[in-house]
């Protein structure tokens, strides 16, 4: 199904309503900063300076003082959203189902009018499209995601995090959707994101086949990323030993973003995208 189906946008609409109604605010870009100006929630009084705005004169104030006062307040601001999502050739099976995750969230970022900027990781940070913001960009974005192919050598989690660094300072919340099946781990990469004052939600997707082993006997594997060829003898020992490793490294995962107070959760490609997203919703929203 294409992601501008529009059965499939009804569906986003209906996540993006739950939203709403679960997180309310927290979804929302009325997120409130300290600087003053003029918002729309009362913050404070200052003496009237040539200069200032005198329709935030609060004349009721002069009435009683006969001092001139102008009224502060809080200032609306709207939330970046990074999205990270894993674009190198090891997510190639599960790539449609992390691009329906990917619309979702980035779906329901731009109804609630944040800054959305979406990117594709592998050996290097790709701008999916340029930041967006506002309903008028959903259409654009869900066509950019449709047109996903996989590229790159390997996934280079930090080197990827680095670039985001470099092109942005602003806080945010950065969504990384892949199988962090890095290489070169994923701890550091974790550890400049929380540096980088992020709420940082990382949604580690695999397919069935990456958490079991059903090959035996005699057999050439291919590595899809480096494309190395390698002859190996797999009996039941080395199936074991491998779903011992799978599931020790998801574990470490877990274990790392809770330690950093990382947002984390794990599904597979078969899952139905719409309960991922709703339990993400459900469990605290997009922040983790």
């Amino acid at each position: 199904m294409s992601l501008t189906d529009p059965a499939f946008i009804s569906r986003l609409e209906s996540l993006f309503l739950l939203a709403r109604r679960v997180l309310g605010g927290n979804l929302q870009a009325d997120r409130k900063s300290n600087r003053k100006g003029t918002g729309i929630t009362f913050a404070d009084y200052s003496e009237y300076n040539l200069g200032d705005d005198f329709r935030a004169i609060d004349w009721q104030v002069f009435a009683k003082s006969d001092e001139l006062f102008i009224k502060l307040f809080e200032m609306e601001e709207d939330t970046s959203i990074y999205i990270l999502l894993d674009a190198s050739h090891s997510m190639q099976s599960k790539l449609l189902e992390a691009s329906q995750l990917a619309a979702a969230l980035g779906y329901i970022g731009l109804n609630c009018h944040d800054r959305v900027l979406p990117y594709l990781m592998a050996d290097k940070l790709q701008p999916l499209i340029e930041p967006a913001r506002g309903k008028g960009a959903i259409l654009p974005y869900l066509r950019a995601l449709d047109k996903i192919e996989t590229f790159g050598e390997e996934t280079y989690f930090l080197k990827c995090v680095k670039e985001l660094q470099a092109r942005h300072s602003k806080k945010g919340i950065v969504l990384v959707i892949s199988d962090f099946l890095y290489p070169t781990g994923f701890e550091e990469g974790l550890q400049l994101l929380q540096g980088m004052k992020h709420d940082t939600f990382c949604l580690q997707i695999h397919n069935p086949e990456d958490l079991s082993c059903e090959l035996k006997g005699d057999v050439e594997l291919q590595c899809v990323e480096t494309k190395q060829r390698n002859k190996v003898t797999i009996t039941k020992k080395e199936a074991q030993a491998y779903e011992k490793a799978m599931s020790e490294w998801n574990a470490a995962l877990k274990k790392e973003c809770l330690r950093r107070g990382i947002g984390y959760l794990s599904t597979i490609s078969e899952d139905n995208f719409s309960d991922t997203v709703t339990q993400i919703i459900r469990t605290g929203g997009l922040a983790g």
